[in-house]
């Protein structure tokens, strides 16, 4: 028991007297001193938008007028004599338009000659021709008269069977009518061009209307020559 406690003893004094020597020789190592202190990092520059926008060149807008490649000055100012040279006829003082008017009327009249509301000098027909073939009980019939293009003096003659039954009617644009009467069986009217008008060859619109008011026929003829007729032909039952 006593080397026990002697052993325990012997250890403990070994262990204070180590650490007692490690301590004693320990020595800590300081830290470095630097002579100069860091440098500090410059505060960066906030440039202001707008001075920036005063650093930059002024853009000028150029001057389309002052530019000749653009748009050429014109020759014709104070000081300057006009050109005398021209293809067209108008003077300073003419309508532009005007130059335009000449066709615009040939195509206007152009239209109106193929829709038959005016007339013109074109190829005149030379030869009778039929305005068709009815059968009626009417004792007598209306035929109503017109011109249906341009009023240029047309003069028609109307007769049946041969027999004159108006010598010369002006057309115009309003209807002239006459009334013929009826044979028994077999009629033909006819209606002679007297003339050809100043415009062109005789035009007219004929309605022909039986006894009671009913209408037979509507028809026309145009650029009829002078002398040569249109006829329809009436057979009475």
């Amino acid at each position: 028991m006593k080397q026990i406690l002697f052993f325990i003893l012997f250890f403990t004094a070994v262990t204070v007297s180590a650490q007692t020597e490690f301590s004693t020789k320990f020595k800590s190592i300081p830290a470095p001193k630097f002579g100069a202190k860091p440098k500090k990092l410059p505060t960066p520059e906030i440039k202001d938008p707008q001075a920036d926008n005063l650093d930059m060149p002024a853009i000028k807008t150029p001057n389309v007028f002052d530019n000749t490649s653009i748009t050429p000055k014109s020759k014709f100012q104070i000081g300057e004599q006009k050109s005398t040279f021209s293809m067209s006829t108008e003077n300073d003082f003419a309508n532009p338009g005007d130059r335009y008017v000449p066709k615009m009327e040939k195509d206007l009249d152009k239209a109106l000659k193929a829709e038959g509301l005016r007339e013109g000098r074109g190829e005149l027909v030379k030869k009778n021709i039929s305005l068709g073939d009815f059968k009626t009980k009417s004792d007598y019939f209306i035929v109503k008269f017109r011109d249906f293009g341009a009023i240029d003096g047309d003069l028609v003659k109307v007769s049946a069977n041969d027999k004159i039954i108006s010598s010369q009617i002006l057309l115009d644009s309003n209807f002239k009518q006459v009334k013929i009467t009826l044979g028994n069986g077999f009629n033909k009217l006819d209606f002679e061009a007297l003339n050809i008008g100043t415009l062109g060859g005789n035009t007219a619109e004929i309605q022909v209307y039986d006894d009671k008011g009913a209408l037979v026929t509507n028809d026309y003829w145009n650029n009829l020559a002078a002398g040569f007729r249109a006829s329809i032909v009436v057979t009475k039952e």
